[in-house]
């Protein structure tokens, strides 16, 4: 097993630069703390190196032993971690779809995080973020999606031609708003759609909402709006296929 004690060595060094957005879309790799996620990168083959310092529990091939200096330099957990993995972006190919979730502006990491869970526990096939949305990869957002990134088939991209792609494809696009919306119970199930969800303040923008089919409020009292994940949860689970 290889071994590295300086805090000053080339790799400890490049492995740093995975904390910031620049030096992962640089290098397409990420960081993943803790066995669950790690367990979940190794299921997809996305796992480069693991570093520990103490012992691995995984038979892989590239580990290296740290110390536990290395390790919170690395760690961005406030209690001591002893398996963090250079993980690689994974590339999703477009397949055939039938339940999409769109994300415009949801900035909030944890948020996002918990969306991507949410698609993958209810099947849905793609989640596509506009550009204004969080990292996928920021360590809070990865440590939402409880593994889910690895698995769930997320892309960012501009969200009107995403828009005008789906509708070429025949799918119904449901927008979230108070405004010029039916009750979520009144909109039937159709073979392929898409839901839009917006940003935590501001809502779906309304050049967004003026490409969708319709829009859709969920019925509740005692407030007007949701968390966006919870919102989010609400309706993949309803439209689920």
């Amino acid at each position: 097993m290889e071994s590295i004690t300086s805090l000053q060595n080339a790799k400890i060094k490049e492995w740093t630069k995975l904390h910031t957005k620049k030096g992962r879309d640089t290098s397409s790799r990420f960081l993943v703390e803790g066995e669950h996620l790690i367990e979940e990168a190794l299921k997809e083959n996305c796992v480069d190196t693991i570093l520990t310092d103490q012992h691995c529990p995984f038979a892989f091939p590239h580990t290296v032993l740290v110390t536990p200096a290395i390790m919170k330099k690395l760690s961005v957990n406030v209690s001591p971690v002893h398996l963090i993995a250079v993980c690689r972006k994974k590339k999703w190919e477009r397949k055939a779809m039938k339940r999409v979730v769109l994300l415009d502006g949801v900035q909030d990491p944890g948020n996002l995080g918990t969306l991507v869970r949410t698609a993958q526990s209810f099947c849905f096939d793609a989640v596509i973020c506009s550009h204004a949305c969080a990292d996928l990869y920021n360590e809070k957002t990865v440590r939402s999606t409880q593994g889910a990134l690895f698995h769930q088939p997320v892309f960012y991209a501009d969200l009107k031609d995403a828009i005008a792609t789906l509708k070429e494809d025949q799918f119904a696009i449901i927008g979230t708003s108070l405004q010029s919306s039916v009750p979520m119970a009144s909109i039937s199930l159709q073979d392929q759609m898409a839901f839009v969800l917006g940003n935590e303040g501001n809502g779906v923008s309304q050049e967004i909402l003026a490409m969708c089919d319709q829009n859709l409020r969920i019925e509740m009292s005692g407030f007007e709006s949701l968390n966006v994940a919870v919102a989010g949860g609400i309706i993949m689970y309803h439209f689920r296929p």
